[in-house]
């Protein structure tokens, strides 16, 4: 009797799905169009390279004359072709841009080397920086690391693992020196920068 009862309501749920298709909504795709189950993908036909002004016609046999005796010229006089077509043309002449306050390194220009060493004069604060350490004066190295940096305990563990690291930052050429020694007394190695 129970089965009976269990395959009619199964059957009857099966109907009511017939009846009303499935419990989906397309309400949110208004423009929803069932696609053609039997229709090929599209194929497109890209270009071999990217042009962005679009197909051009080939240059004209004067053009390919011009270029022809251009690469033909010894490379002392190719390179003056620059300068003679600036002045045909009316080319605007370049200006020189100002790198006063930029930060050049060593290959800056012939100004960059002495900047640069006047900055090294100039420098008054100092990164100190640790480069490794004693593995069996580890926890030693924990602790002044945390003196200076007040840091906590697992904190100044994970920053002292991270060998070569900052340890502090923008100190005098006086506290730099003094950590240094501190660390070197524990057993790490540091520098300045």
């Amino acid at each position: 009797m129970r089965i009976v009862a269990l395959t009619k309501a199964f059957h009857a749920r099966s109907t009511l799905r017939e009846l009303t298709g499935p419990l989906q909504s397309r309400s949110f795709q208004h423009d929803f169009v069932p696609r053609d189950p039997n229709s090929k993908p599209k194929k497109y036909k890209y270009p071999a390279f990217y042009d962005p002004y679009g197909p051009r016609s080939p240059p004209s046999e004067k053009i390919v004359q011009l270029a022809e005796r251009i690469v033909a010229l010894p490379p002392e006089e190719r390179s003056q072709i620059g300068l003679a077509l600036t002045l045909k043309l009316t080319l605007p002449k370049l200006q020189q841009i100002s790198t006063e306050g930029l930060d050049l390194g060593a290959s800056g220009g012939p100004d960059a080397g002495a900047k640069a060493e006047d900055k090294k004069a100039e420098k008054t604060a100092f990164d100190v920086k640790l480069e490794k350490f004693d593995t069996a004066a580890k926890i030693k190295v924990i602790k002044e690391v945390r003196a200076f940096t007040n840091l906590g305990l697992k904190e100044a563990k994970d920053l002292v693992e991270k060998v070569p690291v900052l340890i502090k930052q923008g100190v005098t050429k006086e506290e730099a020196t003094e950590i240094i020694e501190k660390l070197k007394a524990a057993g790490g190695v540091a520098t300045m920068e």
